[in-house]
């Protein structure tokens, strides 16, 4: 790292972000009084749950939040803002959707180091001590929402990039995990415990191991994006996020020394909340509704007294929506996992003809399901390389992997089911492997019961007739009539139009257009040609090879 006094950069903090987002029309703001604990995150889950595209939805910016108590509260809240929807992920990157993958490429393979400042936007004003005890001072002054009512028992802390360092290496670890709201001065974080799980939780049991009785902890709210997006990525263990954010930013990250524990925070963050994690003693936590669509009930996670709360004059706290996908924090992982994906199976691997990895997103939250899109030329042996790859590539994603062909919309259930129904052999194009782990769910390795993996080839074995719908220039002249005739608006679903799936001759397009023309009875002239006597019937005919 090197230190200078002086703050510059080359990336947006979180206030710029939102400046871009309302000017690409990305901004929702909402300034009548919202109750956070029954009332913010309801609002926003109806554009995950309303029928709307992902394209419609926005980021919410809540400028009059209230309580349960009807207690006010100053700073305003935003959800949505760094993945509602693709559009504000790719401003958050500042690259369009399809240069999303290569800039992830770049930056994992050129990390820049930060950049140590000795003053800081996110200590601007600081609070400790005393500041830290009695209701509404603390944690109790920020407007936490719940997340999940009616079934969540504390507001909790969701859009966050915890860090924490490794004792031997002196590497810090920034990842996303939740932390429940207990005290002004006392919260619980939830580290993942799965096999091969979160950094943090690594460096909480070399901490035990040394007979370390608490752990530095500083929880991170509104992060500039490059560094936000960094929580939920999964990066080699003993990476440290912060070089690979500078990696997306071109440039070194601002990180200042934080102001009770020895860590380096995000100079520009909105608030950083500091203190000891407890390696001994561990708490209750949740329930809570997660990631993977159920709620997790209550399990003891690491208790953390809090020994400095820093932020800036005029913070905005962001709270990532979870729960059932879709949902933000399904697209951002899925934005960030799907290239892991890809450039694991192309390059890692090296399988040819693989043309996108597809993680299924709404209620299965992308960890169930893997579906894979090859090159229709692709030799069978390269598809089962490609299928067992998928699967053990991440341990709590892939149990049913799926390769399809490219005319297959991965997000459209319909089309799966089609390619299932009429391209794979169940015989043949399926496979079931043992020893699974559950992963992250509402079963995990902790209660020891396994999983298993089910592979499906449903790509095609050979050329087949083209799918039986009217072909794009004719659904699209009917479409232009649709709207003249101010009939209700259409959102089109692949597959809308007729395309040739390899069978299918020049003479039958030939026909075709002499039908759409008017001209059929000519097509009847044709065929009265071939007639032919004591022929079986429903014996295929070819007028390539019978003209």
């Amino acid at each position: 790292m090197t230190e200078e006094k002086k703050d510059h950069r080359n990336y947006a903090d979180l206030h710029q972000h939102l400046e871009t987002l309302k000017k690409l029309g990305l901004l929702v703001t909402i300034d009548r009084p919202i109750d956070k604990d029954s009332e913010l995150h309801p609002l926003v889950r109806w554009q995950f749950v309303g029928g709307l595209a992902e394209a419609d939805r926005k980021a919410f910016l809540f400028t009059n939040i209230v309580d349960g108590l009807g207690r006010k509260y100053s700073m305003p809240v935003v959800v949505g803002a760094i993945a509602a929807n693709r559009a504000i992920y790719s401003a958050g990157m500042d690259v369009p959707v399809e240069e999303i993958q290569a800039k992830w490429d770049h930056a994992i393979a050129h990390p820049i180091p930060p950049r140590i400042v000795s003053q800081a936007a996110c200590q601007e004003v600081v609070h400790e001590g005393a500041a830290l005890q009695g209701m509404g001072n603390g944690l109790d002054m920020l407007p936490i929402p719940i997340s999940t009512p009616g079934f969540d028992s504390a507001p909790t802390l969701t859009a966050t990039n915890v860090i924490t360092r490794d004792p031997d290496t002196g590497i810090q670890n920034m990842g996303t995990y939740r932390c429940a709201l207990k005290a002004p001065d006392r919260l619980v974080v939830r580290m993942a415990t799965r096999v091969g799980g979160a950094g943090g939780y690594q460096h909480y049991l070399k901490h035990q191991k040394r007979g370390d009785k608490s752990m530095p902890c500083a929880i991170v709210l509104g992060c500039p994006p490059y560094v936000a997006f960094m929580g939920p990525q999964k990066l080699p263990m003993g990476v440290d996020e912060l070089h690979v954010a500078g990696g997306l930013a071109g440039a070194p990250i601002n990180v200042v020394k934080a102001k009770s524990v020895d860590l380096m925070v995000p100079a520009e963050a909105e608030i950083v909340i500091e203190g000891y994690i407890d390696t001994e003693y561990g708490e209750p936590e949740a329930p809570f509704g997660e990631s993977h669509g159920h709620v997790a009930l209550e399990e003891f996670n690491m208790p953390m007294r809090i020994t400095a709360i820093t932020h800036r004059q005029n913070p905005v706290i962001p709270s990532y929506i979870s729960q059932v996908a879709p949902s933000e924090s399904s697209v951002i992982k899925r934005v960030a996992y799907e290239p892991l994906f890809l450039s694991h199976l192309r390059d890692g691997l090296g399988i040819k003809g693989i043309k996108r990895v597809s993680l299924h997103e709404p209620l299965t939250g992308l960890l169930r399901m893997t579906v894979i899109i090859v090159d229709k030329s692709m030799a069978r042996t390269e598809i089962w390389r490609a299928l067992y790859g998928a699967t053990s590539f991440k341990g709590d994603c892939g149990k049913i992997c799926i390769a399809v062909n490219e005319d297959i919309d991965p997000d459209n259930a319909d089309a799966l089911f089609w390619a299932m129904a009429y391209r794979m052999n169940p015989v043949a194009d399926v496979q079931t492997l043992p020893h699974r782990g559950q992963g992250h769910g509402p079963k995990r390795e902790s209660e020891q019961e396994e999983d298993s993996t089910l592979l499906m080839d449903a790509t095609m074995k050979g050329d087949m007739p083209p799918l039986a719908l009217p072909k794009k220039e004719y659904m699209e002249r009917a479409k232009l009539i649709w709207e003249e005739l101010g009939l209700p608006g259409l959102r089109p679903q692949p597959p809308w139009f007729g395309y040739s799936l390899g069978d299918w001759l020049p003479q039958w397009d030939e026909a075709a257009l002499r039908a759409v023309k008017g001209h059929y009875l000519e097509n009847g002239k044709i065929s009265e040609q071939h007639r032919r006597r004591g022929v079986k019937l429903e014996t295929k005919f070819r007028p390539d090879e019978n003209s």
